[in-house]
């Protein structure tokens, strides 16, 4: 079960970079090219990944759960995508109200 959700802002354990939850899959849904190749800790395929927009960047990574917790600062993301995702940071959590096709 995934312990975030869409608009939750995190930070990576070991990077340390801050970034928005925008999706999450349950399980890995990457290639296995990729996985060898970048997710080189070789965490658990069976458990959720996410998509993250990451702050002060035009990157978006995809992130093992294990690998993420809350970000307390409560602060905003700089990234290019965030209003494509999302309305407004509210109460350190960004939202949408309108629907996405």
């Amino acid at each position: 079960m995934a312990r975030f959700e869409s608009g939750q802002l995190v930070r990576h354990r070991k990077f340390g970079y801050r970034g928005v939850v925008v999706s999450v899959d349950e399980t890995f849904q990457g290639t296995d090219m990729w996985y060898e190749q970048v997710a080189r800790s070789r965490p658990p395929k069976d458990q959720p990944w996410y998509h993250v927009l990451v702050h002060d960047s035009k990157n978006e990574t995809y992130v093992a759960d294990r690998h993420l917790e809350l970000d307390p600062t409560g602060q905003p993301v700089e990234h290019p995508l965030v209003e494509v995702f999302f309305d407004e940071l509210k109460e350190g959590r960004y939202v949408r109200d309108r629907v996405l096709n």
